[in-house]
């Protein structure tokens, strides 16, 4: 979410009604999330002047571990160095950090590619953002899903129920430090989740959404303690009801 919004920023800053934008004070402290958007704080260090130059080797676009050799333009400036300025910072300050961690496996190399691209600034604003949406659009549609078998029926299913809250098993991206938390396309790719997971023995998918609008689901290593909740549906492995009374 954070990574999307700022390349939503910056192909703005790039094709603004003033022409490209540099940020050129570019660090994580600038920026704030307002309603789910990334928004820039201070703009004082904004500026719309590209490098002037005569010839190619003007133009050089210098980082503390990288250098990139840009194109002196007809009209005597370097060709998109404010654009790519900003693609590479916000390269080394937010995408190294967030986008190889917290997408499901199936999506990993897109996100990757991403990474790769925009490191070696094979990528501009308008190609960065293109990636974003078709990794956004897989994620929310659950065409990411490869085929596998139905697991679903591996689990008796109790609506209007939820187990009781409390500190379980964690694992990782989860939405809360108290278990494991995750946010899934359908109950189908929970129970897959779940069955992956050794200490699993139930799930709970409830009505909370996120900001892309798949519902979460609550992975717990017992079913035990149910207690009513119109919202909520609890999954329960056969193999773990089995000898108990549902």
């Amino acid at each position: 979410q954070i990574c999307l919004s700022l390349v939503k920023l910056l192909f703005y800053l790039a094709h603004s009604p003033l022409g490209s934008i540099v940020l050129l004070d570019f660090q994580p402290r600038q920026f704030v999330m307002v309603d789910g958007n990334l928004k820039v704080t201070d703009m004082d260090d904004a500026s719309t002047e590209e490098l002037p130059c005569k010839e190619d080797n003007d133009c050089t676009l210098d980082f503390p571990t990288k250098s990139f050799p840009l194109k002196c333009s007809a009209a005597g400036k370097c060709e998109g160095i404010n654009e790519k300025k900003n693609l590479f910072n916000a390269y080394r300050y937010f995408f190294t950090y967030l986008l190889p961690h917290s997408a499901p496996p199936a999506l990993q190399p897109l996100l990757s590619d991403i990474l790769n691209a925009t490191g070696d600034l094979r990528y501009g604003i308008n190609e960065t953002v293109k990636a974003f949406e078709k990794v956004l659009h897989l994620y929310k549609s659950g065409l990411y899903l490869q085929k596998r078998p139905l697991l679903l029926k591996d689990y008796i299913s109790i609506k209007g129920f939820r187990t009781v809250e409390g500190e379980d098993y964690k694992c990782w991206p989860s939405y809360s430090h108290l278990g494991c938390l995750l946010s899934i396309h359908s109950a189908e790719e929970a129970a897959a989740i779940c069955n992956s997971q050794s200490q699993c023995q139930s799930f709970i998918v409830t009505q909370q959404r996120t900001w892309t609008g798949r519902p979460l689901a609550s992975f717990q290593s017992s079913w035990t303690d149910l207690i009513p909740d119109t919202n909520a549906v609890v999954y329960i492995k056969r193999s773990a009801s089995s000898g108990e009374r549902l």
